[in-house]
């Protein structure tokens, strides 16, 4: 077995860490106050960027605009700071909208509204709710705040993948500072500049496909 630290430093608290298939932190309850994620825009480029290159016989611009907003759409958690909930309660932020269940709701709303969005009902869900997942698995590999809980509801625990490359992003005014300038850096480094490649390649592979038909 992997030899994890036994501790997370976050915003001058401890956070225990527990061995699992992935690194993750328990669920408790917490005062923290920092409330760190990727910027929102670098979770709606991943799927903008790839479902662009399939093109629109397969993705219609409908479509592409949902899978967006499904990949942004966890991050309306930040709102449950408003309210008082804590950041390690599960349905705090990177709880229980960070969830792979919770991915499934726009997967099946998708699915409903197949014909307005141009494609059919299983290519909706399909495209639209891995667009969702893909926000959890983005925050897994940042370096700070909590793990997200993607067995929620059958596990509250959070979880980070052992190698985290992305500098986390701080929600709120903190962002317009040189650490916000740092964060883009990363952020174009191992998201937007990985996908833009996959994003070329599959592009380059529907051309040629299409140059064959």
């Amino acid at each position: 077995m992997v030899r994890i630290p036994p501790l997370i430093r976050h915003d001058n608290h401890s956070i225990p860490i527990h061995a699992h298939n992935l690194r993750s932190t328990v669920t408790k309850p917490s005062e923290q106050t920092d409330r760190p994620m990727p910027t929102i825009i670098s979770h709606a480029v991943v799927p903008l960027l790839l479902g662009g290159a399939a093109g629109r016989r397969r993705i219609s611009a409908p479509l592409l605009a949902a899978g967006a907003i499904a990949a942004m759409l966890p991050d309306a958690d930040v709102l449950t700071f408003k309210l008082g909930i804590a950041y390690a309660d599960a349905f705090g932020h990177r709880g229980a909208r960070h969830s792979i269940a919770f991915a499934l709701l726009p997967a099946l709303l998708a699915a409903a509204l197949y014909k307005p969005l141009r494609t059919s009902a299983w290519q909706a869900a399909a495209f639209v709710g891995l667009s969702a997942v893909s926000h959890p698995l983005l925050d897994a590999l940042t370096n700070g705040g909590l793990g997200v809980a993607l067995g929620w509801p059958l596990d509250n625990h959070r979880f980070f993948f052992p190698w985290r490359p992305i500098e986390v992003s701080p929600i709120g005014v903190r962002f317009f500072s040189m650490h916000g300038w740092q964060v883009i850096e990363s952020e174009l480094l191992w998201v937007w500049l990985p996908t833009g490649a996959l994003a070329l390649l599959l592009w380059q592979l529907r051309r040629r496909h299409e140059r064959r038909a």
